[in-house]
């Protein structure tokens, strides 16, 4: 949520700031600006996009080797030019950009109108800068100083970086709750929200982390303290993707690239973790923890949107193969409601980006009252993995598009593991049985690719219903969250209302919805309850609605009720969500295609929901 870029160095910034901010576009949001200094503060921000940024920037004012950058997605005030990032200190002297957000503004701000200080935007954001120079003046002290009395004057959550006229040497970069990663190169450093705009200079960085201020010198020379004055050691890590893969790569778009991406992804996630022929499975996070892992009376998943569909498969693995309970939470809703936990406990979080602000909350509750976490992420060094006791990363590489596609087949590829692994170790799993799926799991990626082959049929059905108001989706068991995730995807990028059910449900309320308007999506692979679903179905077909049907290959019965069949590869029915879920990706991006919306950055969405 919110994009952050930074450089100070020997190059121009004007150029590293306007490209880094094209590569945090895929966060979401609504205005974009820059700040440089070039013997004064020279400042451009924009309501709209990077595009409409560049069209106001003066290119012969722009000749500076150090700068600031910022995509804004709207929390304080409307989007537009004057609520844009940066924003200017009262006396111009200092620019600031800011992810989060700052919950006791409006008591500072009102402090501040008391000493003459009049605000200019509807931010939370210019209130803080504001209050900075405040300090700066009134304690007659360093500007690095007088940022970390601020900041443990103020509540909520940031990521900063701030510009200061009067020392065009130095950058001063602080973060709590929210991401902030500092790339170093010969001479020259870089900032960022993630590491995408930093990745084409650098492969070195250094994650700061919570209530950390790193102060940054022209001249090469970093530092980095907490907001207690305590000065910090980190240790610089190794970016472990390339350019080329936050590239579309001859894809139109990034959602369509990590679709077809999806059967690489599961066998990255799988690669070294699991043996069919041998019938082990080793997820390290889990073996290095298997006694405390292994006695937990009970795990709870908590994850938020598409991490919260993952989990509730997740749940129906677990209870299903390990046999202990499992609850699945919003993280959202889970932080706020008194949960009980108890030391046995076992909360597995789930976040693509790592930095979900609800599950890292949901995270220190649960750590409160000694419960163990387990964190399941895509991003290396985020803030999940590095609050939680273990875990396991995803190895989905990196996710652009705003609508997750990789993310969601990954995430149910390790929980599988996660519960594999838990049933062996109980012994509720045969050998042969459990040597049975693994095999089945390995061949999970060809089936994928199998079923990107209807693409071109997904395509034709999505145009006869690009303009439909509503869809349902139904599924049962282990596909009933397929059709929650396939139903948020439609929503997410066409902007078609959709909802997804149980699809015995249907006939205790969302039946008087359907009508020769209204297409239905059954996800009709379910051995345990064919008959069942075919009844669902019937029940459609007499009340006119439009029938769309992911059915087995071969499949007859629903083929002479449903109006389309979209034929998928047979798996194991535990598996079989890795399958169904890719031909409802690609019927909501065609739809959503044909609509002409911007499937990569749908309107309102942000990547990585940094704030509450």
């Amino acid at each position: 949520m919110c994009g952050i870029v930074g450089y100070i160095g020997k190059k121009q910034a004007y150029d590293i700031l306007i490209k880094g901010l094209k590569r945090l576009e895929y966060r979401g949001y609504d205005s974009a600006g820059i700040a440089l200094l070039n013997g004064g503060m020279t400042l451009f921000k924009k309501a709209g996009k990077v595009i409409d940024l560049e069209k106001i920037v003066d290119k012969n004012n722009i000749y500076s080797c150090i700068g600031i950058g910022h995509t804004r997605w709207a929390t304080h005030g409307e989007p537009n030019d004057r609520n844009a990032h940066p924003h200017l200190s009262q006396s111009g002297n200092l620019a600031i950009i800011h992810n989060g957000i700052i919950e006791n503004y409006a008591s500072i701000k009102a402090e501040l109108q008391t000493r003459g200080y009049v605000f200019h935007s509807d931010t939370d954001t210019e209130v803080l800068v504001n209050l900075i120079e405040e300090v700066q003046k009134a304690e007659n002290t360093s500007l690095d100083n007088a940022v970390r009395i601020a900041l443990n004057e103020v509540v909520g959550a940031y990521a900063i970086v701030i510009l200061n006229k009067n020392n065009p040497n130095q950058l001063i970069a602080a973060r709590k709750g929210s991401p902030l990663v500092i790339g170093i190169g010969l001479d020259e450093f870089f900032i960022a929200s993630d590491a995408s705009p930093i990745i084409e200079y650098t492969k070195n960085v250094v994650y700061l982390d919570d209530q950390e201020y790193a102060v940054i010198n022209m001249d090469g020379s970093y530092s980095i303290r907490t907001l207690g004055n305590i000065e910090k050691s980190h240790v610089i890590k190794k970016l472990e993707f390339s350019l080329e893969k936050i590239e579309k790569g001859g894809f139109d778009h990034f959602m369509l690239k990590e679709i077809y991406e999806q059967p690489k992804a599961i066998e990255d996630a799988l690669r070294g973790r699991m043996s069919a022929q041998q019938g082990w499975i080793k997820l390290s996070g889990i073996t290095d923890y298997l006694n405390r892992i292994d006695k937990a009376e009970r795990f709870i998943i908590t994850a938020c949107g598409t991490s919260w569909h993952s989990g509730l498969i997740g749940e129906y693995l677990i209870e299903d193969l390990a046999r202990v309970p499992v609850e699945v939470e919003y993280a959202s809703e889970f932080r706020y409601r008194n949960p009980i936990l108890h030391e046995m406990d076992v909360v597995i979080a789930i976040s693509q980006s790592g930095e979900t602000a609800d599950t890292l909350a949901a995270i220190e509750i649960a750590k409160s009252r000694q419960a163990f976490i387990y964190g399941i992420c895509n991003v290396i060094g985020a803030s999940i993995p590095r609050a939680s006791h273990s875990g396991s990363y995803t190895h989905a590489g990196p996710e652009i598009g705003v609508a997750s596609t990789k993310a969601f087949s990954t995430q149910i590829t390790l929980l599988t593991l996660i519960a594999l692994q838990l049933a062996h170790s109980k012994g509720t799993i045969s050998t042969p049985k459990l040597r049975e799926i693994l095999y089945e799991l390995e061949q999970i990626p060809k089936k994928i690719e199998e079923t990107l082959l209807l693409n071109d049929s997904i395509k034709e059905i999505a145009s006869i219903y690009k303009n439909a108001t509503n869809f349902l989706y139904l599924g049962r068991g282990y596909n009933f969250p397929v059709a929650l995730e396939g139903a948020l995807k439609l929503k997410e990028i066409s902007y078609i209302h959709a909802e997804g059910y149980p699809a015995a449900e249907m006939k205790h309320g969302p039946i008087a919805l359907i009508d020769e308007n209204m297409p239905v999506v059954f996800l009709a692979t379910n051995k345990s309850a064919y008959e069942k679903i075919v009844s669902n179905v019937q029940e459609v077909k007499a009340r006119k609605g439009k029938i769309i049907a992911v059915v087995h290959k071969g499949d007859t019965q629903i083929r002479a009720l449903a109006d389309h069949i979209i034929e998928v590869p047979e798996t194991e029915e535990i598996l079989s969500p890795l399958i169904t879920i890719v031909p409802l990706q690609l019927l909501a991006y065609h739809i959503a295609i044909m609509r002409g919306c911007n499937v990569d950055q749908p309107r309102n969405l942000a990547k990585s929901v940094t704030v509450e």
